[in-house]
């Protein structure tokens, strides 16, 4: 075949090129493989700790005969009514925020674009603190009205941010501006509050798995179930879209109908499990990020994300409830982690330089 006179005539790659690229994937596969099982170890060595270690410290044996159905006296009630919903929810909450954070990230290709930094959390968190003291609504309700807020939300920032396209700084201020207004209005809701109502939104907007129930964990495990296998399965075609639009759609990505249809369910998946456990700061930030670092370039952050998420929750609450000296919200813990490497994020962000 003819090359166009001046054009340089293509070259094979050398089989020694072929066997090093060959090799490259080959260890960041395996690298990958070996993170993933070692974090799936760990939140079930984690979870186990949150069962047996307590006020009351259980025999493994005890908890196991507990969560397979068996009548164990003093742990049935302690173990299967207390701590088993409260690591559960834990762990769901965690894969819910991880996951949804870190589509967010991924496809406006910004690591400030979390659903906790640019107000849907905080869309949630007003509607819920309102919910509770002006209409005193009960929790399943409370849970109702922090979920369509956060889609209400969801949709305006991307209205507001929509200008030939979304791109992802803009995406950003326009969220941390709305963040700054939705937390306002929360202020102003708190201060009209009652002390019973204070407590109780002051709870649930901290982040808390305190007194946490089956019928909160139930709605985010079926959330999780029906919604991640949804976005694992759109993993490639999300990384994809980070080539740009164009690209992405030449490599045979329906870019649009990819991005509906992993915002929604990211979205519904923060939203659920914000509702069910308060929005647990700064969760769905680090947990993409830190996966990231773990695991190496190559391959969809989804699941990785998912289970960094998971890992943070459990062990921040295992840390709030019994390392500290006295007993704090899960969200307390892992605001204190998250907040210097925002700050941090932030300045390199900015010496970095970025266009709206």
């Amino acid at each position: 075949m003819s090359t166009r006179a001046g054009a340089p005539a293509p070259t094979a790659a050398s089989p020694e090129t072929v066997r090093a690229v060959t090799r490259q994937r080959l260890h960041r596969g395996r690298r990958r493989r070996v993170v993933i099982a070692a974090m799936a170890v760990l939140i079930v060595a984690v979870f186990t700790t949150t069962l047996v270690v307590g006020r009351t410290t259980y025999p493994l044996g005890d908890v196991l005969r507990v969560v397979l159905g068996q009548d164990v006296p003093g742990a049935s009630f302690t173990v299967g009514r207390l701590r088993l919903p409260r690591a559960t929810l834990a762990v769901a909450a965690g894969c819910c925020l991880g996951l949804g954070g870190v589509v967010f990230q991924t496809m406006l290709r910004n690591p400030l674009a979390s659903p906790d930094v640019i107000g849907i959390s905080a869309g949630a968190g007003a509607a819920a603190s309102f919910a509770i003291v002006f209409l005193s609504l009960g929790r399943v309700q409370v849970s109702v009205f922090a979920i369509t807020a956060g889609l209400a939300v969801a949709l305006a920032i991307y209205l507001l941010a929509y200008r030939d396209g979304v791109a992802g700084t803009r995406l950003v201020l326009v969220g941390i501006g709305v963040d700054a207004v939705l937390d306002s209005a929360t202020l102003y809701v708190l201060g009209r509050a009652g002390q019973w109502d204070l407590q109780e939104a002051s709870r649930w907007l901290t982040g808390s798995l305190n007194g946490t129930t089956w019928r909160e964990t139930v709605p985010v495990l079926v959330a999780l179930a029906v919604l991640a296998p949804v976005l694992l399965a759109r993993g490639r075609d999300l990384v994809t879209t980070q080539l740009g639009d164009d690209a992405a759609a030449a490599l045979g990505v329906r870019v649009e109908r990819t991005r509906l249809v992993v915002v929604v369910a990211a979205v519904l998946l923060i939203a659920f499990a914000t509702a069910a456990a308060g929005p647990v700061a700064f969760v769905a930030f680090l947990s993409g990020p830190i996966a990231a670092r773990i695991t190496g370039p190559g391959g969809s952050p989804l699941l990785p994300a998912a289970f960094v998420g998971a890992l943070l929750v459990l062990v921040a609450d295992l840390v709030g409830q019994f390392a500290l000296g006295t007993r704090f919200p899960v969200g307390v813990v892992t605001g204190v982690l998250g907040a210097p490497y925002l700050v941090y994020l932030i300045v390199r962000t900015n010496r970095a330089g970025g266009s709206l």
